[in-house]
């Protein structure tokens, strides 16, 4: 794999985990609402796709 596809595989795993983190967050402080349905949809989503790019770097799932 080219370093510098690398690196952008790296960019986007740290952008999603932070996306994670930061939509686990607003799903605790929901808890109970009907938000936090849509939120967990969005967090499924998202990690999914790292698990994806994780696999693609070759990392352990």
């Amino acid at each position: 794999m080219a370093n510098g596809n690398r690196d952008g595989l790296n960019d986007q795993i740290a952008l999603l985990r932070r996306q994670v983190s930061d939509l686990t967050e607003l799903a605790a402080a929901a808890s109970g609402s009907a938000q936090e349905e849509n939120l967990q949809e969005q967090i499924n989503a998202k990690q999914e796709r790292l698990n994806e790019l994780l696999k693609e770097r070759g990392d352990a799932t």
